[in-house]
């Protein structure tokens, strides 16, 4: 059944779910808004919380606002309540990226599984086994992203080197950038409040195989002091694609991002994102267009998978901080 009123339990409680969404080196780039009249929660960017030099269009923003809005939904509709949902609502108002209306009773709950999930999803930056994904899970997490306007597709094992390849060399790039390496390092080890960032118990190894490209946080002129642990030999990505590259593509694609993350969660599987080749607009070019098992497309995440540890949870902001007028 649905709540009467927009207490403040229950917004707590869901503004809390929207805060639990990932976002780039942690910057939680969302602030939140209540209209009690209309039961509507307006979700705006957090502009200051951009990452200036790393994603300067701010595309990257909008895809962890989509996963915010998703986490947002289903915590509604486990409520109870319909979450009617639109993608920039005010042109006049940019920083608007959506509101989301608790109208009446949901005729469809949300997936319990869901829910759970969204409390324990977690990235794992730290080496899968070789264990291979089931076919039967692909399938859902494809289906995941479909719900959301997107496509996941899961390139074969040449398809997945020239994703590596992309990706180092998007890390290679990113560490000898003067301006993006001083932003990643300022995320990492500050200063910044201690309920954002990436502290280093979640940051996770180098891979001593030089086959995973794991971020370093840190952008160390010398990774090769950093901690090493051999990664899986054969790492399974998902390509997250959408049809278009506008700003409510980005939005759909921070949502199905969400959505198949939490699929993922709730079968045990553990996830990490690979965003560094996408950071750069030649090396994105790589990734976009056909794949096996799937047509054309813009790229807008790099999933890595797998079956492995859970990881420790980056920190989060309290939920009045995340609301208008908070700190």
């Amino acid at each position: 059944m649905s709540t009467a009123t927009l207490d403040a339990t229950a917004l707590e409680r869901l503004v809390a779910a929207a805060v639990a969404a990932p976002s780039l080196h942690n910057t939680q780039p969302w602030r939140f808004g209540i209209d009690q009249d209309t039961r509507t929660i307006r979700v705006y960017a957090a502009t200051d919380r951009g990452l200036r030099h790393t994603d300067p269009a701010g595309r990257a923003v909008h895809v962890s606002v989509g996963c915010a809005v998703l986490n947002l939904r289903v915590a509604a509709a486990r409520s109870g309540w319909a979450p009617v949902t639109r993608l920039l609502p005010r042109p006049d108002r940019p920083d608007l990226l959506a509101t989301v209306r608790l109208a009446g009773t949901a005729r469809i709950p949300a997936a319990p599984e869901l829910y759970e999930a969204l409390w324990r999803r977690r990235s794992s930056r730290f080496p899968y086994t070789d264990r291979p994904l089931p076919g039967h899970l692909l399938a859902e997490l494809a289906e995941a992203a479909h719900l959301e306007g997107a496509s996941l597709v899961f390139p074969g094992r040449r398809e997945t080197d020239r994703v590596l390849r992309a990706t180092w060399e998007g890390e290679v790039r990113n560490r000898a950038d003067a301006d993006r390496a001083a932003e990643s390092r300022h995320w990492s080890s500050g200063p910044h409040p201690a309920s954002l960032g990436m502290p280093a118990a979640v940051v996770g190894p180098q891979d001593s195989l030089e086959r995973v490209p794991v971020r370093d946080f840190g952008a160390h002129r010398h990774p090769a002091v950093l901690l090493a642990r051999p990664y899986e030999r054969h790492p399974a990505l998902a390509l997250l694609r959408t049809a278009h590259d506008r700003r409510t593509d980005w939005l759909r694609a921070g949502q199905a991002l969400e959505r198949i993350l939490l699929v993922a969660t709730a079968h045990g599987v553990r996830t990490s994102l690979l965003h560094q080749a996408l950071e750069w607009p030649d090396l994105r070019a790589h990734l976009d267009g056909p794949a096996r098992g799937g047509g054309p497309g813009r790229a807008q995440m790099v999933i890595r998978l797998g079956y492995g540890p859970e990881g420790p949870a980056s920190p989060r902001r309290e939920v009045g901080a995340a609301l208008e007028g908070g700190v």
